[in-house]
């Protein structure tokens, strides 16, 4: 059977989602609690994006083939029993044979926590931490400048195909937390917590809004590929196409990595 859940992990002591020998990661200790529950059999776990070293999910979204007798009730009981305390997994879907969470998501949502108040131990392991109050009014005018299809060089690693598209970019205070919202179709790696940083440069007034705009059109790495820190970042939602909007695979979501 093939099934599809959300997962949310705390990505503090994890090394990013994706596999990696001799290291602790999301997508290793999923696959480590498939094959206990699977006779040792080897079990892959594929994710709608693979999210970098510290980053953390809310709402995830993984595949995996499963083989055993197990239902999907007793298996999501099996597994919660066996994963560590800082990844969950809902409730499993059966999907069809083909299904990988990557090309069917039609759209991401990351955000991104600024605290501004006194230091707190406690919101600093989920958001950045800053001392000053922050320009929110100048950080969404620039936000705005990077919504639509553009080139993102500037704000990601060297890519084939740079082209991404973002639905929106919000900036929200609550008090003296800070939200980036940032929506797109795919994303670059690390582009997110770049353009988070080039909007902390326009809050602390250190850049301006058409410096922004500068960047993005240059194609050159911006502010010295400057990235927020990974701990602020969350991937909060992945909307998936439905049965009869399926995405075919595309080259430039292969190296997705925020």
């Amino acid at each position: 059977m093939r099934y599809r859940a959300r997962a949310e992990y705390d990505g503090t002591d994890f090394a990013g989602f994706q596999a990696q020998p001799g290291r602790r990661t999301v997508q290793g200790e999923l696959e480590r609690a498939l094959a206990q529950v699977s006779g040792g059999n080897p079990v892959r776990v594929e994710a709608a994006g693979r999210t970098d070293a510290g980053v953390h999910a809310a709402g995830q979204v993984i595949a995996f083939t499963y083989a055993g007798g197990l239902g999907p009730d007793d298996l999501g009981q099996a597994l919660a029993g066996l994963l560590p305390a800082d990844i969950a997994v809902g409730q499993l879907r059966r999907v069809p044979a083909g299904y990988r969470p990557r090309y069917q998501a039609r759209s991401r949502e990351y955000r991104y926590r600024i605290w501004t108040g006194p230091p707190s131990p406690l919101r600093e392991r989920y958001a950045l931490g800053v001392r000053e109050r922050l320009d929110t009014a100048a950080m969404q005018a620039a936000a705005e400048r990077l919504v639509g299809r553009h080139d993102f060089s500037a704000f990601g690693g060297a890519e084939r195909q740079p082209i991404r598209t973002l639905d929106r970019v919000r900036i929200r205070r609550s008090g003296r937390m800070v939200t980036i919202e940032v929506v797109g179709d795919s994303f670059l790696r690390h582009m997110v917590r770049r353009l988070v940083a080039a909007l902390l440069r326009v809050g602390r007034g250190q850049a301006s809004v058409e410096d922004v705009s500068a960047a993005l059109r240059s194609r050159r790495p911006a502010f010295s590929g400057e990235a927020a820190p990974a701990a602020g970042l969350v991937l909060w939602r992945v909307g998936l196409a439905g049965p009869s909007r399926r995405l075919e695979a595309r080259a430039n979501d292969e190296h997705e990595d925020i």
